[in-house]
């Protein structure tokens, strides 16, 4: 038994070790490329990030695209499974294969669908009450038509997610509980089944924050200029600071993921005290 174990710690090694590889040598490359100058060490890269015309501008948007498209997912995606749950479990199927449906469809012809529609509107919307939301829907200034991109891309990883929280969970009998106790229904879901799908949530919400911050087809297409395209362009022309700004957004993912961890582990902590 003693063998066993020390056979699988070194495997486990073995195995972190090269994840570690896998994933930090291209990371210290790109490191190493953009400070590496002719001179020495250079970090104008970096420094000259905050300066460059549009980063803040695409990061701000990226942000609020992420923030918004997390919101509506969740606020779209939680009451349609917990309805579904606890009223009609037979529709569960046709609910997974709709959240599904995206995973078939390339971002590209997504886009195309889009476009096709956009295009369609001011032509046969134009004396409707429609037309300014189809012009509102394509502000530049904050563009919804990539919120609901976005939320069609993370439909089947935001589903995946909270299913699993889901079947971990008795929803019904949480539910009859709390009624029973007196609890009205928004109160029953609000204090008892939000609280026991917080982990859920979370995955949910890391999975559709991660698809929105690196996503560069639909934006793209569409002609807007989040992040991910403002890095695509810089990198035409300095290769150093998209490089720099790779690796910048890299560790933003990697700090916003944690805040939320550690925001999801507070409450975990609060709640057990």
């Amino acid at each position: 038994m003693a063998q066993l174990i020390s056979r699988l710690r070194v495997w486990r090694g073995a195995v972190l070790l090269l994840a570690g590889v896998y994933f930090l040598v291209p990371m210290a490359a790109s490191v190493w490329f953009s400070v590496n100058d002719v001179n020495g060490i250079d970090f104008d890269a970096y420094t000259g990030l905050l300066s460059a015309p549009g980063f803040t501008e695409s990061l701000v948007l990226t942000l609020e695209l992420a923030a918004v498209t997390v919101v509506v997912l969740l606020l779209l995606l939680v009451p349609a499974m917990i309805a579904v749950r606890l009223g009609s479990p037979r529709l569960r199927p046709v609910l997974e294969v709709v959240c599904a449906l995206p995973l078939v469809v390339p971002p590209v012809a997504l886009t195309a669908g889009l476009i096709g529609v956009l295009r369609w509107g001011p032509d046969h919307l134009m004396d409707t009450p429609f037309f300014q939301t189809m012009v509102f829907v394509q502000q530049p200034e904050f563009p919804l038509v990539l919120v609901i991109a976005y939320v069609l891309m993370s439909l089947p990883l935001a589903h995946r997610a909270l299913d699993a929280g889901l079947r971990a969970v008795d929803v019904r009998t949480l539910v009859e509980a709390a009624r029973n106790c007196g609890a009205s229904w928004p109160r029953a879901v609000f204090s008892v089944i939000l609280p026991n799908l917080r982990g859920a949530l979370l995955n949910a919400s890391f999975l559709t924050l991660a698809l929105v911050l690196g996503e560069f087809t639909a934006a793209s297409i569409l002609g807007y200029q989040p992040f991910s395209v403002w890095i695509y362009s810089v990198g035409n022309s300095q290769g150093q600071m998209s490089v720099a700004v790779s690796v910048l957004s890299l560790l933003i993912t990697w700090v916003l993921l944690l805040l939320l961890a550690a925001a999801g582990r507070e409450r975990r902590t609060t709640a057990a005290s």
